[in-house]
């Protein structure tokens, strides 16, 4: 739906005559059967998709490696939806499943996350902007606990030195406020589920990545 309304807003609304490049037949004939759009697909087009992917760092700007790592993942999983909607032999309902699996945890693991740094944040605020990876942040908080205890912690299997470093020296002067043990459980215990979950997606992942390299191994090879 988001690429059909793409394309009616920035090519037929604009009657653009120009034939559509496509990275997929079935998705060129697909675009062509529901819009009546002219697309093609070609050796040429496949060489000139590679050369925006292996540039797209510098085409783009202002991004990092992670933000194009989340953008890739997400065009595979688009394109793999596709690719399994528009060829029923190669249909494989448990990467479908696990698809839609891997959406959700994403959204379940963020929105856990930010519960951690809202709640843990009261108690030391400064640390949200030293530790910036959400699963780091929910290891660091069950490692370390009430925040007194930081400088006494070893983080060298979570934090980079500097940012340890950073985060003790933070600790010393920190405005937070003071919470119970009991708080603290129940903070602790939803740290417990954001590392949980980033495990379990892992490993999600990596199911995943292995049924889409039999179906549809350049998919994968994209991600």
């Amino acid at each position: 739906k988001p690429l059909k309304k793409f394309l009616q807003k920035n090519v037929i609304s604009k009657n653009l005559t120009d034939e559509l490049a496509v990275y997929e037949k079935g998705l060129g004939r697909a675009i062509n059967k529901k819009l009546e759009i002219n697309c093609v697909y070609s050796e040429q087009v496949l060489e000139i998709m590679r050369g925006i992917r292996s540039n797209l760092e510098k085409l783009l700007g202002g991004t990092t490696d992670a933000d194009l790592n989340v953008m890739r993942l997400g065009l595979a999983h688009s394109l793999g939806r596709h690719k399994l909607q528009f060829s029923p032999d190669k249909v494989d309902t448990m990467v479908v499943q696990a698809i839609g699996l891997l959406d959700e945890l994403d959204k379940e693991l963020n929105t856990y996350a930010m519960r951690v740094r809202e709640w843990y944040g009261w108690h030391f605020p400064e640390m949200g902007k030293i530790v910036t990876e959400n699963v780091h942040y929910a290891k660091v908080v069950k490692k370390m606990g009430m925040r007194e205890q930081c400088v006494e912690c070893d983080f060298a299997d979570i934090l980079d030195e500097e940012i340890e470093q950073e985060l003790k020296e933070a600790v010393q002067v920190s405005m937070g406020t003071e919470v119970s043990d009991e708080d603290m459980t129940n903070i602790q215990s939803l740290c417990d589920q954001v590392i949980d979950l980033s495990e379990y997606r892992v490993q999600l992942y990596e199911y995943l990545q292995n049924r889409m390299r039999a179906i549809a191994p350049n998919l994968t090879t994209m991600a």
